[in-house]
């Protein structure tokens, strides 16, 4: 599972106040306690500003932080393609532009940069929507995806370097989301298994009481059903163990090494003493 880590984002109520406020040590703590928890090699953290600050400026700020306290590598997360296309001169490795979809402007704006040679790393986060939204049925969306892959084929961007968001709808008003959002993913890994997965899981529980619980039970049937990615607080233990478990529980984790170890580091279960 390739973790993003989601805490520095201005649209968490914390991250919001210290990125208005320009509070570089409440940034670098929680960008030090996410890589803490993460893999360099395998997981990003994710940076939007979700501010009224000027973006670009605030996004090299706040890459800043990330990048002179950890070595994680970052997702670009803007509704702005032309302020993630400016943003990755700050970035000290290749990381993931977060995102783009088929409403007008994105891909083309996107696409032809990651498609360069030099930015041939990069990977890019694609929403299955377009100017109208997201389709109800999944073969809407998958429609959406094929036209997304022949636009990253025309640019020579690899199938692996995408990370595609079916979009999961909110169970409260839409009995059917986490169907749906299923057969997105095992048709997109029909289409092409080396395309990843990704997705956020706050959408799903909204609305809802105890809305954890909820978000339990969606990632481990995401993950059943091809997802491979995910956008999450890796601090929140009990989801950390959910993700091993269920690793463990598909026979991607043989004889459990995986859950022990991660166990064993402390990222699940009860808290233990250093």
């Amino acid at each position: 599972m390739i973790i993003i880590g989601e805490k520095i984002n201005g649209a968490v109520p914390k991250s919001g106040k210290a990125i208005k406020g320009h509070d570089s040590d409440y940034i670098k703590e929680i960008a030090i306690a996410q890589a803490n928890a993460l893999d360099e090699d395998n997981d990003y953290l994710d940076c939007c500003v979700g501010t009224d600050d000027p973006e670009v400026e605030t996004l090299e700020w706040l890459m800043g932080i990330i990048q002179e306290n950890t070595d994680m590598r970052i997702a670009i997360d803007s509704p702005s393609p032309e302020h993630c296309v400016e943003a990755m001169k700050f970035a000290n490795k290749p990381g993931i532009i977060n995102s783009v979809s088929m409403q007008s402007g994105k891909i083309e704006t996107v696409f032809p940069v990651i498609g360069k040679p030099e930015n041939e790393e990069w990977g890019c986060i694609a929403l299955l929507s377009d100017d109208k939204g997201s389709p109800a049925e999944a073969d809407g969306r998958i429609e959406l995806l094929r036209q997304i892959l022949e636009q990253a084929d025309k640019y020579g961007i690899a199938h692996d370097r995408l990370y595609i968001d079916p979009l999961v709808e909110t169970l409260g008003t839409s009995p059917e989301s986490l169907l749906t959002f299923a057969e997105c993913c095992r048709k997109i890994k029909e289409l092409d298994p080396a395309l990843h997965i990704t997705s956020g899981l706050s959408n799903i529980s909204f609305g809802l009481p105890v809305r954890k619980v909820i978000n339990f039970a969606f990632m481990a049937l995401a993950m059943e059903a091809g997802m491979d990615s995910c956008i999450i607080d890796p601090l929140a233990r009990d989801l950390r163990g959910v993700i091993y478990a269920t690793d463990a529980l598909l026979g991607e984790d043989e004889y459990c090494g995986e859950y022990l170890g991660a166990y064993r580091d402390n990222i699940f279960g009860p808290v233990k003493e250093a």
